[in-house]
């Protein structure tokens, strides 16, 4: 009787310490996503609180914001988190729901087809173990890039359906 009632007890605690865990796994997820393109900095928030920011590299043309496919440059304006591809050639991507209608209309405006495929994403197997050496210059065809290690928290601290805000 006293296994039983020890077995029980134990079994209580390693519940709260489970559910524990699961509930800050949740509260601590972001709400929102800011990039600052000309500090190269993204920030993740939660209830309008940074919990954590990430030096980035970015688009090789990346003044100015995004108008047509091939600019190499990063958008900028409101999106959100569309999808994840954990087998990207740039070991994960978090994919951006660029181009908005305002970026579609633009295109438009201009004749020119505005682009897709804009991701936050990791370093590619050739340049993984250059680390955070990547951010001297930037490097992407428009996306966001960040080390293998911080796509993989990013990955963990958001989830589909994030706002994301890309300011000059």
């Amino acid at each position: 009787m006293v296994k039983r009632i020890i077995s029980l007890t134990a079994i209580s605690i390693l519940s709260c310490l489970l559910f524990s865990l699961i509930a800050s796994a949740t509260l601590n997820k972001a709400d929102k996503m800011v990039v600052i393109k000309s500090k190269r900095v993204m920030m993740l928030l939660k209830d309008g609180e940074i919990i954590k920011t990430y030096r980035i590299a970015l688009g090789k043309n990346s003044n100015g914001r995004k108008t047509q496919a091939g600019d190499q440059k990063t958008p900028e304006g409101n999106y959100i988190i569309t999808s994840r591809n954990s087998h990207s050639k740039y070991y994960r991507a978090i994919n951006i729901s660029y181009p908005n209608e305002s970026d579609i209309q633009n295109a438009k405006r201009l004749g020119v087809f505005p682009g897709n495929s804009i991701a936050i994403h990791g370093l590619p197997k050739e340049l993984e173990d250059i680390d955070k050496f990547h951010r001297r210059l930037d490097w992407t065809d428009g996306c966001i890039a960040v080390t293998n290690h911080e796509i993989d928290e990013i990955w963990n601290l958001i989830s589909d359906g994030t706002p994301i805000e890309i300011k000059p």
